[in-house]
This record gives C-alpha cells, sequence and structure tokens, in this order.
C-alpha cells in the first residue's frame, strides 16, 4: 500500500487549515495524551460507524487490521466494534474500550457532536484518538479522511457534464447524506457551490442515516412533488442512498437520467456498467487506513506525527489537529480499469457477474 502524503491547496479544503507546527510542537502533540511509550506489544481500539455501507467490513477494518500488523511487527493488537448506526451504542463502546486499557482509539463517529464526551473519557484516560473519515469533536489528536468538499464538487461537476444542456431547462433532486455526518454538510457545501445558479434544484433531503430506503422514499415524494417529466437528474450523495433512488425511479418510468454517488460499492460499480448510474466517488481506502494505522501505532508509541501529518484541522471544539486528506477520483464507466481493478478493489470478474457480463463487454471490460 502505497502511503499517503498528500498537499491539497488551502482553497479546496473540507476543514479550515492551519500553519503546520514545528517539530517540538507536534511531539508534545503526541506526549500530552499521557500514553506511556511503549513498543509494538500495543492494543488499538478500532470503532466503525455502521455496517450497512460496504466499505467498513470490506476495506476499513481489514486494511487496518493489515497495516497494525505490518507495522508492528505482528505483536500489536486490533479490538473491534461496529456501532451499527447508533450514536449510544458508540459511546458506550468506547467506554468499554477504555476500560479495557487500550492503548490508542481510532474512531469514525456516528454522531460527531455526541461523540464528544467519549473522546474526552479517554483523553482523560491517557488514551490518544484518531479521528477516522468524520471529525468528531472533543480531544481528537490526529485526524485523516479525504477532501470531503471536493467530493461534492466533484460530483456536482460529473452532474453538471452528464446534463449538458438539460440542466438550462429541467430540474434535479439533491439527497444529502446524514445531518449528523459533519461529512454529509461539507459534500452538500461542494456540491452547491459547483451546482447553484447552474441548474434548479427542485427538491433538497438531508437523508435520515444515509439509508437507501429513505432515500427512496424521499425520492417517491420527489416525483410526486414535482412530476417525472420534469426530473432530469439526481444528484446522490452516496452509492448506498443512490440504488433506493434508482428503483424509485424505474418504478415511476423514468429512465436514462443521471444519478451520482460515492463509495465506489461493488453495486454502485454495476450499476455504472449498465448506465443506470452515471458515476460515483472513488476514495482510496488504502491510502486512508494506511494513515489511520500509522498515526494509531505512533501516537500508542508515544512518538511524533511529524513524518505523517503534513497539515493541521479544525474541528469545532480542538485547534491544529495533525490531518492527512488523501484526493479522490470521479469514477465513470471509462476508468473502472485504471480505478478500482488497478488497485486491487475488484477484479473484472467480481463485476462482470452473468447479468452485467453483456454491459462489461459493451465498454471493454474484460
Amino acid at each position: 500500500m502505497r502511503r499517503a502524503a498528500v498537499a491539497i491547496a488551502a482553497g479546496t479544503m473540507a476543514v479550515s487549515l492551519a500553519a503546520c507546527g514545528s517539530a517540538k510542537e507536534s511531539g508534545d502533540k503526541a506526549d500530552s495524551t499521557g500514553s506511556a511509550k511503549k513498543g509494538d506489544d500495543i492494543k488499538v481500539g478500532l470503532l466503525l460507524p455502521e455496517n450497512a455501507t460496504a466499505r467498513y467490513e470490506k476495506f476499513d477494518r481489514p486494511l487496518i487490521e493489515k497495516k497494525v500488523k505490518e507495522l508492528t511487527g505482528g505483536k500489536g493488537e486490533v479490538v473491534y466494534a461496529n456501532a451499527k448506526q447508533d450514536a449510544s451504542t458508540q459511546n458506550q463502546q468506547v467506554d468499554t474500550m477504555v476500560t479495557n486499557k487500550v492503548d490508542v482509539l481510532i474512531v469514525d463517529a456516528v454522531d460527531s457532536k455526541a461523540i464528544a464526551g467519549s473522546v474526552k473519557k479517554a483523553k482523560d484516560a491517557g488514551i490518544p484518538v484518531v479521528a477516522y473519515d468524520r471529525l468528531a469533536e472533543g480531544p481528537i489528536d490526529a485526524y485523516t479522511s479525504f477532501d470531503n468538499e471536493t467530493v461534492g464538487k466533484t460530483q456536482g461537476e460529473a452532474l453538471l457534464k452528464a446534463l449538458g444542456d438539460k440542466a438550462k431547462d429541467g430540474q434535479i433532486v439533491m439527497m444529502n447524506g446524514s445531518s449528523t455526518d459533519p461529512n454529509a454538510a461539507q459534500f452538500k457545501k461542494g456540491a452547491h457551490s459547483v451546482l447553484d445558479g447552474k441548474v434548479k434544484i427542485g427538491r433538497e433531503y438531508d437523508t435520515k442515516e444515509w439509508k437507501p430506503e429513505n432515500a427512496n422514499a424521499n425520492m417517491e415524494g420527489a416525483i410526486s412533488a414535482l412530476g417525472k417529466d420534469k426530473i432530469v437528474g439526481v444528484y446522490s450523495a452516496n452509492d448506498g442512498m443512490a440504488g433506493g433512488i434508482i428503483t424509485a425511479l424505474k418504478a415511476a418510468g423514468i429512465a436514462d437520467i443521471p444519478v451520482t454517488g460515492q463509495d465506489a460499492e461493488l453495486s454502485g460499480v454495476q450499476r455504472i456498467v449498465t448506465g443506470e448510474q452515471y458515476m460515483s466517488v472513488y476514495k482510496p481506502y488504502p491510502q486512508e487506513a494506511d494513515v489511520a494505522a500509522e498515526m494509531a501505532v505512533a501516537l500508542a508509541q508515544g512518538k511524533s506525527l511529524d513524518s505523517i501529518a503534513k497539515d493541521k484541522v479544525d474541528s469545532p471544539t480542538t485547534k491544529a489537529i495533525p490531518s492527512v486528506l488523501v484526493p479522490v477520483v470521479s469514477l465513470t464507466k471509462d476508468n473502472i480499469k485504471d480505478t478500482v481493478i488497478k488497485d486491487g478493489i475488484y477484479t473484472v470478474s467480481e463485476i462482470c457477474t452473468g447479468k452485467y457480463k453483456a454491459a462489461c463487454d459493451k465498454i471493454g471490460l474484460k
């Protein structure tokens, strides 16, 4: 896996960047956690938010576990828990990790605000916390994610490209993510920065818990309110919701309109192959997972993050958090080979199963 060391222009950042501190400042940050310096025999707590989105069990968990083992000569242990989209459950899981005296936590928060108290509990117990994928509130020690505003801009730009002249006359529906997820707000902000003034937004929704069934219900409501002949495209913040949206479109007899997505889920990639979904945002999870593991092991061992995190971000509660933001790619049928297949995320045989084989052959995916 290649290490992510990304410098991104301040104008495109999804969070505010502060100037990098000195080596001493960064070293102090690691030492201030109260974590005693340890060797490779460390225990890493990994808390992921849900298992409805395929990425967490298929990519994030195994990739982080593999990298921790690699960095510790096989001695490091990853203790895993999944909150299944319940913020209270995740807070209890943090408490359990603190009781079991893990050396460091990697937390992908269900609710960025609700987790703050539990992050403080961990900090008070001398356990440093890495915010993973979503910038949790509280005294976070490090953060890695993708440039979330750029994700939204990438989706919006792709949708406008697909619409062409239709953008002038028709209306789109915006299906944003959950209001409890800070990333969703950043995706939405990025998308609006591209779409506003270029296309009429007929209906817009913040989709509870990112659930496909909620997106499906919202889309049915939009079709009823706007009329099926008035909708020319759909901004969907991720692939799971895109599936629910496309089901609603099909049921209403609406076909051949572009729908965006994110996460490059297998079902999303297959829909792109058939043309049901126009694009997804491919986020190189191996890079993000590697960085999270590197940060966690370094913090557990009382080491500086200087060689890992070149930037800093501010959360609503904590300033100058050492961070790495990984770039993203717009995934369409034209670059499936050069992205998810090249990076080993999927094989051609996984994508091009029986019902998709003819469509794969048509776009040269063999």
